[in-house]
């Protein structure tokens, strides 16, 4: 029997994942020039963000829909 696939582009990476690399690819600066968000302007770190992101659904679909308009190795 066949599984059936998410249609979900982000289905099985996490939030984490996707802020990591994001930073890792625009580095803060450019992230928080991006998507006006103060915990990417304002001593940004990892945990914060997630912190905030899990909380905001509208700042968390700014983050997603730039993982995924963003070119990747």
């Amino acid at each position: 029997m066949h599984k059936p696939t998410s249609q979900d582009p982000l289905h099985g990476i996490t939030l984490k994942t996707i802020v990591t690399r994001l930073v890792e690819k625009y580095g803060w600066p450019e992230l928080g020039n991006r998507i006006k968000i103060k915990c990417f302007i304002n001593q940004p770190s990892i945990t914060s963000s997630l912190k905030f992101l899990r909380k905001t659904a509208w700042a968390r679909a700014e983050v997603e829909s730039l993982y995924l308009q963003s070119k990747w190795d």
